[in-house]
This record gives C-alpha cells, structure tokens and sequence, in this order.
C-alpha cells in the first residue's frame, strides 16, 4: 500500500493557484466530437466548511475552528472534480440571484471553466446553504433551503456530450438521463441512502440506461442482499454492465460484467482532514479514466488517488484534486525509500500522463477561499 504525506491545513497567502492542467483525451478527440465530455445537472449549494475542530460541538457551548472556508458545494463538487482533470463539463443547474448565487457562479465559470450556458438565475429564490463541520476524520454537516423553482434548467434537453453522470433516486426516473443516453452519452450512476428502506434495484428504474454504477460497499450488499461488498459487485453486473464498489479504507473492488475483468485496489493512507466531496472525487476519476480508455484497474487505481488527495484538503469542489497534485504526489511516492515495488507499479500509467515540466514540489498549498474581498479603487 503507497503512502503519501500532506499538509493539515492549507495555507492562507491568498494567491489562487494556477491551475495545471492535462487533457487525457487528447490523443481521442476528433472534429465530430460532442461539444462537451461529460454532463451534469442537479442543485448547487454554497458550502461553508469548518476544520481544525478537536471534537464535535457540544451541546450548550461554543466551538472554535481552526480553519474556514467557503465553495460551490452540491453538485458543483462533481463539476469542479471532472474540470480540474481535464474534462470538458457542462452543467445545468438554477443559482440564486443573491451574493451566494454569484459568487458560485462566478466561482465556477471563471474559477474553473465550466460550461453554464443551459444554467440559469432564478429571481427571489436563496440559494441552498451548508454548513458542514470536519472533526476526528468525520463530518457533521446542517443545511438551510426553499423550495426549488418550479422551473428546473433544461434537464429535458442535455447537450450532446461523451458522458453523464447522473445521481440515482429511489422511486424516481430523471427523463434527461434517457434522452442523454439516446444521444450517445455514457451514463455513469451513483446512489445515495434509501430512506424508503425498500433497498430494490427496481426502484431505480433509471439504472438500466447506465454503463457503470457506483455505489458504496453498504448500498450494494443492500440492494443485492449479499453479505460481501464483492459478491455484491458481481451481482450488480445482472442489472449494469460495470460495477465499482467503493470499500471506504480497504479501496474499491471493480467488476465487468462484459468481458468478466475484475479489479481490487487498496487504498491509499493518507491523513484525512475531510471527507466531503470524496465520493464525487472517485466518481470523477473513473469517469476520467473510461473516457480515455484506460483499464478498468488504472481506472480504479486513478479514481482511488484522486479522492485519497481530495480527502487532505478540507470541502468538496475546493479539495479535487488536479494535474499538478497528481503530478506533485507521484513524484513524491517515488522518492520515498523503500517503496512497495508493486504498489508503485500500480500506478505506473501516470508516468505517461503528467508531463515532467508541469509537476509542482509536494505537498501544494492552496489559498484559502473566501465569499470575496472588498476591491480597493
């Protein structure tokens, strides 16, 4: 198992750092490609993030964090995650028309580069707040919302586009995702709990038009009614052609139910300072990987990585992980001494993604983000 080290706690000099970046679908892209890699919809929130906290908040007393920051949160942490690797994203989604509504727009459009021609600002409505509160590698999280507009941007009519990723409802189909898949997207799913408790993979009618599904190791053996996440996995490929099952701090566990191909992957130790956004982060790099054509271990391997880096840093979009720490990262793993061979040689393939002359020293240090500044005259 590779080990790497990080900074707690980012620093706070205030410099956005530039953002390094890699297309791993150069070599696949040609003049008659969809205009956009992946697409996504779904509801932004503004996160507002508390670190350095030495235990939970207790009841009747006041807790002092050593760390604060604020980003895009919701499903702006999958955007930032796929655009900080290189992918060409889109997103529809609605934003408040208050400060928190244009700061994450702006945060994401001109931060990150992201597509938000099919989104829109809807006048008098607040925008989705969450409060969420790191401590002892866990996460404590409150949020504040209205009723969404009546009006969701264009979810009936997504972009051509190679991919999409689309978070599964239990009960619910999503009409987008088939008319996605119609237009040649690969959709990818993920699922969050089953408050029903009914736990039936034909409650997700919506699975049947997705290429992978990623669940965690507790949802699958759910809805599989399995006692092992990996039998779990197997058993999935019945109703999906691929399925990944993330296995929290054993890894992640992959099948092809296409060509029967399996995969196990470790995890990766690090020093966890926040796990929001970590799941986003791991769905990002795989769908990262299959676009470029990878194998279903380098994608697992890649995927693990990058939520092994997302989790040293604290939030959800602000701690996904680009080129540059990957960069940085493998340059350092190989310099450690007496490094696993065969840990090393499983991440060997990113020798050839990130070029010599694009990897920053390790560990990085990112600014520490606020809602804004007042600009001087």
């Amino acid at each position: 198992m590779i080990a790497s080290t990080a900074s707690s706690m980012p620093a706070g000099e205030g410099a956005h750092r530039r953002q390094i970046q890699v297309d791993p679908l150069a070599l696949l892209r040609t003049t008659q490609d969809p205009p956009w890699d992946v697409y996504l919809t779904g509801t932004v929130f503004l996160d507002i993030i508390f670190t350095g906290l030495d235990s939970a908040p207790v009841r009747g007393t006041e807790s002092w964090a050593r760390g604060m920051g604020s980003s895009p949160g919701g499903v702006a942490n999958m955007a930032t995650a796929l655009a900080r690797l290189g992918l060409r994203t889109s997103l529809a989604a609605a934003f408040g028309d208050d400060h928190y509504g244009e700061y994450c727009w702006d945060a994401l459009e001109q931060g990150e580069g992201i597509d938000l021609s099919l989104s829109r600002t809807v006048p008098g409505w607040h925008s989705p707040v969450t409060v969420s509160m790191a401590y002892e590698g866990e996460r404590t999280m409150v949020s504040h919302g209205h009723e969404p507009p009546p009006e969701e941007p264009a979810p009936d009519c997504p972009p051509r586009a190679r991919a999409a990723v689309a978070s599964l409802t239990p009960g619910r189909s999503a009409a987008w995702i088939a008319q996605a898949a119609r237009k040649g997207a690969r959709i990818f799913g993920d699922v969050g709990w089953d408050d029903t408790g009914a736990w039936d993979l034909a409650g997700l009618p919506d699975l049947r038009y997705c290429e992978a599904f990623l669940p965690n190791a507790q949802e699958a053996m759910r809805y599989t009614r399995t006692d092992c996440p990996r039998a779990a996995a197997h058993a999935l490929t019945e109703h999906v052609p691929v399925a990944v099952v993330t296995l929290g701090a054993e890894g992640a566990y992959a099948v092809d139910g296409r060509t029967g191909e399996c995969a196990e992957v470790p995890a990766i130790e690090v020093e966890a300072l926040d796990p929001t956004g970590a799941g986003d982060v791991f769905v990002a790099g795989f769908v990262t990987g299959t676009l470029a054509g990878w194998s279903l271990a380098d994608r697992l391997a890649f995927a693990g990585l990058t939520a092994a880096l997302s989790v040293q840093e604290f939030g959800g979009s602000l701690s996904a992980p680009g080129w540059a720490e990957i960069g940085a990262w493998w340059r350092k793993v190989q310099s450690v001494e007496g490094q696993e061979p065969v840990a090393l040689r499983r991440y060997g393939f990113l020798a050839e993604l990130v070029p010599e002359e694009l990897v920053r020293p390790w560990p990085l240090r990112r600014a520490v983000p606020t809602i804004g500044f007042r600009r001087s005259a």
